[in-house]
């Protein structure tokens, strides 16, 4: 508990600091002729669009809640319509000149703005000829121009990762994006005359026009998820702005826009090795524009190819990996062999089990909604490694998504022999094996799930609790309803082959919901960008132009990746399974200590307005007794109500930097 501490006093200091460089109204001019270097900033923004008393003190409240995301400055934005407030991390050009927000010529137009816009220089030329006058080298001010030149069409010819806000102060609207994959969060309200937006949820709670309601209709998703799998939110009249989508909100009306859609076509004439061609090409031009920065890069290193791969291209200085003292679940010692074989130092961290746990509650503010993935802790801990060394680190996800990577993936293929028989005899076999075999029994599953659709059976990588388990569950909230949620998702690919739907539903629920949003926010919560390189504009052109073979051929998964990464790191590393910083949660829970804490909050008030307390003790006595694997069902029910202990048990959530003071 000690370092806990230390870490909150150190918190603390960082936001005395910061509060101590405050600007007031609009920013600080620069001297522009001197500030000629290209700059690129990592950060957060929150802000609002309506009228309050005492608006500046409001914002300034709104943007301490996300002092995490830009330790390095700080950039208000006031009128009598709206406010923007933006924390920036700077990554390239630490000078003044990439502060934000950010103005057009005439200063009728104000931006904040999150991310990296790769083509920049490009559209800059571009723009230039069109007649425009930048004032900065900046990624940033090419979308203040280019919304001046193309309108509400400039989301089109971005590449990049990105959320950002334009106001207008002519025309008093509000103009914001995402990026196609959803790598940077978004999110808004509209309530009581006010529209509330920001990377972080947490940070609407500040404003006095703010209702903070719990939305108890996304518990019955989130437990068969782990996660909330829709644009909407815990807190009710929240919602995510969907990746690949703009909006306007102009005289109180909100108006959506999607502007992108993945096509996994698998339309290709060329063969094998010209296509592994392109992989490398397009993997190599990926990394070398993620690559760039004013500060060190490293490189997160597991066991498998898709962070192998980012290490080798990236030609990172260092590299990090964690894991904890079960050999089963470390991952240390292939990524340190690996990290020699290419002559790259590794930086490792073993995980304490009491560490782990002790960080839980700060983990969920940082999350600001609850996600039941027991590697988004051990993300935290990995960021937080990483970052007393680097700013910016490269991240292997997405790869599955793209190239098809996931085991589960194999499945429609491996069940093509069960598939022959009759459907109306497979799915009676389903419903024998259901309702008559014990779970844990060998070859229940074999029965069950080739018995139904892949649209019935397939939700994602997670399906924790079952539409009625979660009922037998739940005292109030409505029973899950998985198909809804993916019904319309599976719609838009029905004419695809099974492993296209899933990675089409991958796309935009797992990836989005879990892997990107934990990837943001544990980064984020250590002051530490996380670049992706596989989820890039046109990486995905190539991935979703291979044909099935190119992708699974099973028990093999990502074969044109895999085959691309074998042509410039060991064969061995190409071919070896993920781990994915695997942890010990299963183990865990058997043991006193641990098991004391998950039984204390389950006897809580919290857990009684919700829950079948009795249900849940018996599904951690099973589990402590070896009778059945509980542990992903445990721990999904423990993180939610760590979670609504932080953010609504004890009132206003409060920063772990500030929580001691």
């Amino acid at each position: 508990m000690r370092s806990q501490k230390e870490n909150q006093r150190n918190g603390r200091n960082r936001i005395k600091k910061l509060q101590s460089v405050k600007r007031k109204g609009i920013i600080k001019k620069y001297d522009l002729e001197t500030e000629q270097k290209e700059s690129i900033t990592m950060c957060g923004f929150t802000g609002f669009v309506g009228n309050i008393d005492n608006k500046e003190q409001v914002l300034e409240n709104m943007m301490n809640t996300i002092v995490h995301r830009g330790p390095d400055s700080a950039g208000q934005f006031l009128d009598e319509d709206a406010a923007l407030g933006f924390r920036r991390l700077s990554i390239i050009d630490i000078s003044a000149v990439g502060d934000q927000p950010l103005y057009n010529e005439d200063r009728t137009k104000v931006l904040v703005f999150n991310g990296e816009i790769y083509n920049y220089q490009e559209l800059r030329e571009e723009l230039i000829a069109a007649g425009h006058t930048f004032t900065t080298h900046t990624d940033s001010e090419t979308l203040l121009h280019g919304y001046e030149e193309w309108g509400e069409q400039l989301v089109d010819r971005l590449r990049g990762m990105y959320g950002f806000v334009i106001w207008d102060r002519v025309e008093k609207k509000l103009f914001g994006a995402r990026d196609i994959f959803g790598i940077k969060p978004f999110y808004y309200a509209q309530m009581n005359g006010t529209f509330l937006f920001g990377s972080e949820i947490k940070s609407f709670v500040e404003h006095p026009k703010f209702d903070k309601v719990f939305n108890e209709d996304a518990l019955a998703d989130y437990l068969s998820f782990q996660f909330v799998p829709t644009n909407e939110t815990f807190f009710k009249g929240v919602f995510c702005l969907q990746p690949g989508h703009y909006f306007t909100y102009q005289n109180g009306t909100l108006s959506i826009s999607r502007y992108y859609e993945p096509d996994f076509h698998g339309k290709t004439d060329k063969p094998f090795e010209e296509i592994v061609d392109d992989v490398e090409r397009v993997m190599r031009e990926s990394v070398k524009m993620h690559k760039i920065s004013d500060v060190e890069v490293g490189s997160y290193l597991s066991s498998g190819v898709d962070s192998s791969y980012m290490a080798y291209l990236g030609e990172v200085d260092r590299t990090f990996t964690v894991g904890f003292g079960q050999e089963q679940y470390s991952e240390i010692k292939d990524a340190k062999e690996f990290a020699d074989s290419i002559g790259v130092k590794n930086d490792s961290k073993i995980i304490e089990p009491e560490e782990y746990w002790d960080s839980l509650s700060d983990i969920q503010y940082y999350m600001d909604e609850p996600v039941a993935d027991p590697a988004a802790i051990a993300l935290y801990f990995l960021s937080k490694e990483a970052a007393k060394k680097v700013k910016v680190v490269l991240s292997g996800e997405g790869s599955d998504e793209l190239f098809g990577g996931y085991q589960i993936y194999c499945g429609p293929i491996e069940y093509t022999g069960f598939n022959k028989i009759p459907r109306p005899i497979r799915k009676a076999l389903g419903v024998f094996a259901e309702n008559c075999l014990p779970r844990g029994m060998k070859g229940r599953r074999s029965l069950t799930r080739p018995s139904k659709t892949l649209e019935e059976r397939y939700i994602g990588n997670a399906y924790i609790f079952t539409e009625k388990e979660a009922g037998r569950l739940l005292k109030n909230s409505r029973r899950p309803d998985t198909m809804k949620v993916t019904a319309p998702i599976y719609e838009r690919v029905k004419d695809k082959d099974s492993v296209t739907k899933m990675q089409y539903l991958d796309m935009h629920l797992w990836l989005v919901h879990d892997i990107l949003m934990k990837g943001d926010k544990m980064g984020m919560a250590n002051s530490l960008e996380v670049r992706v390189p596989f989820l890039d504009k046109e990486v995905m052109e190539v991935a979703q132009s291979l044909p099935l073979k190119y992708k699974i051929d099973a028990p093999r998964t990502k074969i044109a990746l895999r085959a691309a990464a074998d042509r410039e790191i060991r064969s061995y590393t190409a071919e070896k399974k993920k781990l994915g910083f695997p942890i010990p949660i299963r183990v865990w829970l058997k043991e006193d200590q641990y098991y004391n804490r998950v039984r204390a909050m389950f006897e809580t008030k919290e857990a009684e307005q919700f829950f079948d307390t009795a249900y849940l003790k018996k599904l951690l006595e099973e589990h402590r007794a070896g009778k059945f694997d509980n542990s992903r069902k445990i721990w999904t029910v423990y993180i939610f109500l760590l979670w609504y202990e932080r953010f609504f048990a004890n009132g206003k959530p409060v920063h772990p930097a500030m929580s001691n003071k």
